[in-house]
């Protein structure tokens, strides 16, 4: 290992290198897929493309295990791996010219999380120009002394429900300049806003009862109910959210007590955050008319981000329009001239351009899996791995399968169209119920998605400004104690 980890960009170039050295390994392939287009179907092939009509018998004949509503009603929404369609395919491997594209070409395809994220910057760089976030922090932080567990406790509750209910992960982003100076001051280190936010959401990933993104398109693709498992899903959820806030509370204490203890510092030394840090144990007047009222538009501002998504359909393009909006709003309480205005917002959003091409970069790796036509290679080969196994050893290297798929494809969506109705298949005839195999998934997904580079951990330690050898260092414990309890509830629930 490194002595000292290079920087997250470096990282992903040299795994989108390994990505393209791996088309030059395996062979080439493809599953046909199938589409939804214009209420009728279209099955695209390597010999090319076959419309088909949108019926339940169509499915059938497919063996795809999906309900004919599932696509009507928008719950499927990305092409459909066909079982038994597999077929090799001439070679595609990735050159120089393919690996230095890649990143821009992740750019192109993630331009709307970037521009979500450089809006939130700018916000951000209104808002704070205000003093209000300055002020409110800093008296919370005195009104909070002594309790200041509280707050982790609280906090990763609701950033995992979020995570467990709707899918909450990229609007996580928008918390890190509320939370760093926050825990800064409460006497933590920077590592603890990264658990709570980042990792309250990816571990509501792992036990997700309702979230649209994934168990719902799984369910849905495995051909099941979504809510066939619910319960168990729920009992995880509560034992995994425990079990991780008890984890994360040690850690914090052992910093508050003994800042020397912290990971960041023992890897990094004192490290300056990104955003200002605010110093708690003095007393401070509590916030004044004006301050409230930008206070009290923050808070909305977030209120309106998370219904909109859970009850209005919104998505980050909505998401960044409501930013914009309270941006303005701020500039005309606090009389920001227009030239001032842009200036904060502009100068907002240049401190996260590094996390910006973090985002885009890491989308590269996914590209030169896909046009290396290599990706369902990598699945068609572990599902020949698994077929002849055991109910329980089946489950058990599912899930591990599924941990290693995570490294691959970070989207939980793109996860589900493309895995569930092939294993869905698959585990009817070795007897495994489709709900163990949708938890399979969605346990796989949600420990590995704390460490992969292609997912959301690389953008949220830069964040915090952590190292990731310091994140690492932290969260492998838990990752193993995490893994353990989901191979318990797995090889329970095959027998229920």
């Amino acid at each position: 290992m490194f002595k000292k980890i290079p920087q997250p960009l470096t990282i992903l170039v040299l795994i989108i290198v390994v990505a393209a050295a791996l088309t030059w390994i395996l062979p080439a392939g493809r599953y046909s897929t199938l589409t939804y287009r214009d209420k009728s179907f279209t099955v695209t092939s390597p010999s090319g493309e076959k419309a088909l009509p949108f019926t339940q018998q169509t499915l059938d004949s497919l063996h795809i295990l999906v309900k004919l509503t599932s696509f009507g009603n928008g719950d499927i929404r990305k092409p459909v791996s066909i079982p038994g369609t597999y077929q090799k395919l001439p070679g595609n491997r990735q050159g120089i010219v393919n690996i230095v594209e890649a990143p821009l070409k992740g750019i192109y395809d993630t331009i709307d999380i970037i521009l979500f994220v450089l809006v939130i910057g700018g916000f951000i760089g209104v808002f704070y120009s205000s003093g209000a976030m300055e002020k409110g922090l800093a008296y919370l932080s005195y009104k909070m002394a002594g309790r200041e567990g509280w707050l982790i406790i609280i906090l990763t509750f609701l950033f995992s429900f979020g995570g467990t209910s709707y899918g909450m992960a990229e609007e996580g982003i928008a918390f890190y300049p509320i939370l760093v100076p926050l825990f800064l001051a409460a006497g933590y280190d920077l590592i603890v806003p990264v658990a709570v936010i980042f990792g309250g959401t990816q571990l509501g990933t792992l036990s997700s009862f309702s979230n649209p993104f994934s168990t719902i398109t799984a369910s849905n693709a495995a051909g099941i109910n979504w809510a066939d498992g619910i319960y168990g899903r729920l009992l995880l959820f509560v034992v995994s959210t425990g079990i991780f806030t008890g984890y994360v509370l040690k850690y914090a204490g052992k910093v508050k007590k003994d800042p020397t203890a912290s990971f960041v510092y023992r890897f990094d030394g004192v490290v300056k955050p990104h955003f200002p840090a605010y110093i708690s144990g003095t007393a401070v007047p509590k916030p004044d008319g004006r301050t409230n009222l930008l206070l009290a538009l923050f808070l909305v501002t977030f209120l309106v981000m998370i219904g909109g998504v859970v009850f209005l359909d919104w998505w980050l393009l909505e998401m960044s329009a409501v930013f914009v909006i309270s941006a303005i709003i701020v500039a005309m309480i606090t009389r920001l001239s227009e030239k001032q205005f842009l200036e904060k917002f502009i100068k907002g959003a240049q401190e996260l351009l590094g996390v910006v091409f973090i985002i885009g970069v890491a989308r590269g790796i996914t590209i030169i899996l896909n046009e290396g036509t290599i990706s369902d290679s990598i699945i068609y080969g572990s599902v020949q791995l698994v077929d002849s196994m055991p109910s329980s050893l089946f489950i058990i290297m599912l899930l591990v399968l599924f941990m290693v798929f995570t490294l691959f494809i970070s989207s939980s969506s793109g996860m589900a169209v493309v895995t569930m109705p092939i294993i869905g298949s698959l585990a009817i005839m070795i007897g495994v119920p489709g709900r163990e195999i949708v938890n399979s998934y969605l346990y796989g997904m949600g420990i590995m998605g704390l460490i992969t580079p292609a997912g959301l951990i690389l953008p949220s330690l830069a964040l915090a400004n952590v190292n990731l050898k310091a994140w690492l260092r932290f969260i492998w414990p838990f990752m193993v104690i995490i893994f353990l309890v989901c191979v318990v509830f797995l090889l329970v629930g095959i027998r229920l």
